[in-house]
Order: C-alpha cells, then sequence, then structure tokens
C-alpha cells in the first residue's frame, strides 16, 4: 500500500527495533524511531521526557512486551511495559498534541465468537499478554487524538512462525512439520500493517479500528502450507490441536484465541483494506530466500 507521499517528518515511531517499527523506518524515511536500550518503556519519566522534547505531530506506539508465554512468568513486568509504559506515551502525546497511534492485538478476545470480532464487540483477553495490551488500549485513549489498531499474526523482518517453519523445514529438508491446526486468524505481513496504519492517519481515522491480511482465514497449519509451498519446500504438514501441541511442553504456556479473526469493515469503508494473507506470506518468502 503506497503512503500518499507521507515521509514520516516530525512522526516519532517506537519499538523500531520490531517487526513493525522496521517496515514503518523503510516507509518513513524522516521519521525518529526509538527503541532500548536508550528508549525504555518500563521507565514513564524517561518516556514522557524524550517524546516531549521531539514535539511530535504523530506518535505510533508498536513498542510493546510481546513475549507472550513470558508474561505469565512476569505479568507485573508485563503491564510495566504495555500499560504504564504506554500511559506514559499518552500523557507525552496529551502535551504535544500529538496524534497517538497504538499498536493492539486479537488477544484482546477470548476467541470463542464464532464470527469475526467488531471493534464494539466487548473484549475478554485470556492471558497476561492480552490483559496487558487491553491496559494499554485503555491508556492510549486518554490521549486526546488517538487511533487504536488492532491487528494479529504479525511476520515480517525479525522472529516470526513463517521463518521458523522455514527454518525448520531447511534443516530437516521432507520431513514432516507438525503445527496447531485449531487457531484461526488471518497472517498480517508488517510492512502491509505500515502502509495501512499510515493510510488510516492519513485519512484522518481515529478511534479503534481493526487491520489484519485480508483473504479467507486460515490455521497456523494453513499457514505453514502457504509458506512451505512458496519456497518450493514440499515437506507434510501433520495437523494437530493446540492440546496436543503444548502436551509437555514446558511452562508457563500462555492460552490462545482459538478465533482471531476481526472484522475490518470500519477500515475498509475508509479505503484501507489489506491484500489477501497468502499472497503476502508469498511476496514475504521471496524477500527471505
Amino acid at each position: 500500500m503506497a503512503d500518499g507521499g507521507v515521509t514520516g517528518a516530525g512522526w516519532v515511531v517506537t519499538g523500531r527495533d520490531g517487526q513493525l517499527g522496521r517496515a514503518l523506518a523503510a516507509l518513513l524515511p524522516h521519521a525518529v524511531l526509538v527503541d532500548r536500550p536508550e528508549f525504555e518503556l518500563s521507565d514513564p519519566g524517561g518516556v514522557r521526557r524524550q517524546l516531549v522534547a521531539r514535539a511530535p505531530s504523530v506518535i505510533v506506539h508498536a513498542g510493546a512486551w510481546t513475549a507472550v508465554d513470558a508474561a505469565e512468568a512476569d505479568p507485573e513486568a508485563a503491564r510495566a511495559v504495555n500499560v504504564a509504559g504506554t500511559s506514559a506515551v499518552a500523557r507525552a502525546a496529551a502535551e504535544t498534541g500529538a496524534l497517538l497511534v497504538y499498536l493492539s492485538t486479537d488477544y484482546v478476545f477470548d476467541g470463542a465468537s464464532a464470527r469475526p470480532y467488531r471493534e464494539d464487540d466487548p473484549p475478554h483477553p485470556l492471558s497476561v499478554y492480552g490483559a496487558s495490551k487491553l491496559g494499554g488500549e485503555e491508556a492510549a485513549a486518554q490521549a486526546p487524538r488517538h487511533l487504536v489498531v488492532r491487528t494479529s499474526w504479525v511476520f515480517g523482518e525479525g522472529k516470526n512462525f513463517i521463518g521458523a517453519i522455514l527454518a525448520a523445514s531447511a534443516a530437516r529438508p521432507g520431513q514432516a512439520l507438525t503445527v496447531v491446526d485449531d487457531q484461526r486468524g488471518r497472517p498480517t505481513y508488517a510492512v502491509d500493517l505500515a502502509g495501512g496504519m499510515v493510510a488510516l492517519v492519513q485519512a484522518g481515522a481515529t478511534g479503534l479500528l481493526h487491520l489484519q491480511g485480508g483473504g479467507e482465514p486460515g490455521t497456523w497449519a494453513d499457514v505453514a502450507a502457504v509458506a512451505l509451498e512458496a519456497a518450493g519446500r514440499p515437506a507434510p504438514v501433520l495437523r494437530t490441536s493446540t492440546e496436543a501441541y503444548n502436551a509437555g511442553r514446558p511452562g508457563p504456556i500462555a492460552p490462545r484465541p482459538a478465533n482471531g479473526v476481526l472484522d475490518c469493515a470500519r477500515a475498509a469503508a475508509l479505503g484501507v483494506e489489506l491484500r489477501d494473507w497468502r499472497q503476502a506470506v508469498a511476496a514475504y518468502v521471496r524477500v527471505c530466500a
């Protein structure tokens, strides 16, 4: 998705070293990107001071605690980053008059719905991570000008599920890979997400919006199969349940929503839709090859 000429002048992006941060860096050459160690979200005073000093017009808050399972073992640390850290970012946005764009997740839902989740569906996170991101949404909403974007199953430059599948297939050519087949969603390419978020800002969007890859939903096993086919590495995908996959794994293991499909109609009404996730996975695999 084109950025419409936005260069990122006046923008600050947190989470520089994450998948979305890297995609935004490529899209917004004039944006200021920050991350650890000089920008610690667990230091609210430092976060506020650094952001206010830059007098941004837009803050894209992509930095977060994203270690889903580790959050179960250290919930206070996860909340310090995802809730208190976001609260500091929101205070800085309020002081400077900046638009705060906060990245959230389908993990704010429990996944029990039989249909795609809409923005006005009540959240009910299953995990510490999901609860901390919901707390982050509430903190972000304290900024007078804010946009909360929920997405899911992000992949891009950096560590991600598709990269792990390709690495496993390279290490054991032709051998079967066991992958969970009872969690449904739509993967989202960080490159597409970055373009979509910029487009939403350009469209003047505020409030809460869902934005994820397009196309028919699939399971993690489907994603693995698409990635392996795109990479030209024929290998059987053994489909299994989450319960069977996690049996015997060391804990803690955070519960995941079985349904992570988001209704993106509101974003589409603003002219922002992401490409089919199957096409995006193939494009990503070509970049990785």
